[in-house]
């Protein structure tokens, strides 16, 4: 495992080559560890098996969408504490409440900026700013 300043390492859960690329330049310019995952399913495998300190999914994406991959962590006594930010281009209401029922502790619409995702991901992981 690669060691940085911070260390963290987040799971990136998203369909979109280019957005995992986004945000993967992003959190390692701000010093964490990043994995990546191109669907539900692939994420909540990597999720289960390896230890992250956030992860960021997505909500639409193929084999298994976001809502679901969540909703199944936190019926996981190893991963239902890891704290999780929904991304996503949906913008209505009833998509955050969708995705705060399924267990997510956060929920951003796409796109996000890097200085509110580099905070975002300073607080939830414990690391001082």
């Amino acid at each position: 495992m690669t060691e940085t300043l911070v260390g963290k390492r987040i799971l990136v859960v998203d369909d979109g080559v280019t957005t995992r690329l986004y945000y993967r330049a992003v959190f390692e310019k701000a010093g964490f560890v990043v994995e990546e995952a191109a669907n539900g399913l692939e994420g909540l495998e990597k999720a289960l098996l390896d230890r992250f300190d956030l992860l960021i999914v997505d909500v639409n994406m193929p084999m298994m969408d976001g809502y679901e991959m969540i909703a199944r962590l936190r019926k996981n006594e190893t991963a239902q504490q890891v704290p999780i930010i929904t991304i996503s281009t949906e913008a209505m209401g009833s998509d955050a409440d969708r995705a705060y029922a399924a267990g997510a502790d956060l929920y951003l619409v796409k796109p996000a900026a890097a200085a509110l995702l580099v905070e975002t991901a300073n607080l939830m992981t414990g690391v001082a700013a």
